[in-house]
């Protein structure tokens, strides 16, 4: 067989075709991109886009004013300093990352509460401008300002109520009972099954980590499971004067006097179901750590996730 030095000549081919096939390889992985972006990325995003719009149109509304006269105004105006603060927090959002570990929260937790408090104000600010016009200049002149706007008017207020939504208090994470990961209301706990531990989080703040064993979910309600003892009704106090009065107005007046007080004092606030995590540890007795959190189950998400954080605190 003939060679090329010590290399068969039928084996150069092959020799090639597998050098290719590694530089083709390489050249994949270096050009290799990413196809979804990362969590948050997204609300970093839209963030900075109202913010840039926001800045666009307060610039356009100045193109008529020359520099001095703009700047003078603005140095006399309050709430044009505070404009300026919300829009550089807003475009440039320091401290923002995504993060795959908290896809609700790229942005610090000091961010998120200032753009809430500056987008609050906003939105205030701009319906009181906007409802003051209309009740001064009537609804027809209010429908031609929108027009000559270009529907600003209108904008505003849904660009400051879009901050304020985007910034709302949530959990770090969504629920996943596979992971262990469980949200109720804007607190977030984490179970590791293999140290036993079980960490909470109330938005992007680490509120504590506790042994599992110790953690119990506590329903003052009496909404938990169908295992769940029912809550008894309170006993009523015997008056007899209110006895009396009673028998004397006859007997519907009684029937409808036997409800239980604490039932007509039960406002529609007191009518959303509970959940409280208590830290049973004797470590806490005596301070005000014995209860980790106590959130309202407003949603059936809600309240499923804290069924099942009951059950695996249960099989902890």
């Amino acid at each position: 067989m003939s060679r090329l030095g010590n290399i068969p000549i039928m084996a150069v081919p092959q020799i090639w075709l597998r050098r290719r096939q590694r530089q083709e390889d390489a050249l994949a992985r270096t050009k290799e991109t990413r196809a979804n972006a990362a969590p948050g990325a997204g609300t970093i995003f839209a963030l900075r886009a109202i913010g840039l719009v926001i800045l666009a149109r307060w610039l356009f509304s100045m193109v008529d004013m020359d520099i001095v006269s703009s700047l003078s105004a603005m140095a006399s105006s309050p709430w044009a300093c505070i404009n300026l603060v919300f829009l550089f927090l807003l475009i440039f959002l320091p401290g923002a990352r995504a993060q795959a570990e908290r896809p609700f929260h790229p942005l610090p937790q000091w961010l998120r509460q200032a753009l809430r408090l500056f987008a609050f104000l906003g939105f205030v600010f701009a319906v009181f401008s906007v409802g003051a016009f209309v009740w001064s200049a009537g609804g027809r002149r209010a429908i031609h300002a929108v027009a000559a706007t270009n529907g600003w008017l209108l904008a505003a207020p849904a660009l400051y109520a879009a901050v304020l939504w985007i910034c709302r208090p949530r959990a770090l994470w969504r629920t996943n009972v596979a992971a262990r990961r469980f949200a109720i209301g804007r607190y977030a706990i984490s179970v590791d099954v293999a140290t036993g531990t079980v960490v909470v989080w109330v938005e992007s703040r680490k509120l504590g980590q506790y042994d599992a064993r110790e953690l119990s979910v506590h329903w003052p309600d009496g909404q938990g499971n169908a295992g769940a003892a029912p809550v008894a009704a309170p006993a009523a106090v015997f008056d007899p004067a209110e006895a009396a009065a009673t028998a004397s107005m006859g007997p519907s007046a009684a029937s409808a006097s036997a409800l239980p007080r604490a039932a007509a004092r039960t406002g529609w606030m007191h009518r959303r179901p509970k959940v409280e995590l208590h830290w049973d540890s004797p470590a806490a007795a005596g301070h005000n750590h014995q209860t980790v959190f106590r959130a309202a189950l407003v949603t059936e998400g809600d309240r499923l996730a804290a069924r099942a954080l009951d059950t695996s605190l249960r099989q902890a």
